[in-house]
């Protein structure tokens, strides 16, 4: 049975363009870009410890990251001025393997 996923509100301030660079490769390979520095993505917890800790070799003292995760309700209820759908995630019970 796969981990349960939740959509994750990812925001990062990297002083540095090449860090902010290598940081937005990295998330771009796992969620959607919304603004300059804010992603969105559906994760597990397992595909989150693993983005942290990735992220977590790049970013130095003068840099943050927030990371938000939304309940699917609170998914339901963003404000998104390219469409509210997207961020209605897939109602998955269960994986077949």
């Amino acid at each position: 049975m796969g981990e349960e996923k939740h959509w994750h509100l990812i925001c990062y301030d990297i002083r540095d363009p090449k860090r902010w660079a290598k940081a937005y490769k990295i998330l771009k390979g796992c969620g959607d870009h919304l603004q300059l520095s804010i992603f969105r993505a559906h994760l597990s917890k397992t595909r989150l410890a693993s983005l942290r800790h990735r992220l977590s070799k790049i970013l130095e003292g003068e840099d943050s990251l927030l990371i938000v995760r939304l309940c699917p309700s609170c998914a339901q209820r963003i404000i998104d001025s390219t469409g509210t759908e997207k961020w209605v995630g897939p109602d998955v019970k269960y994986e077949i393997y």
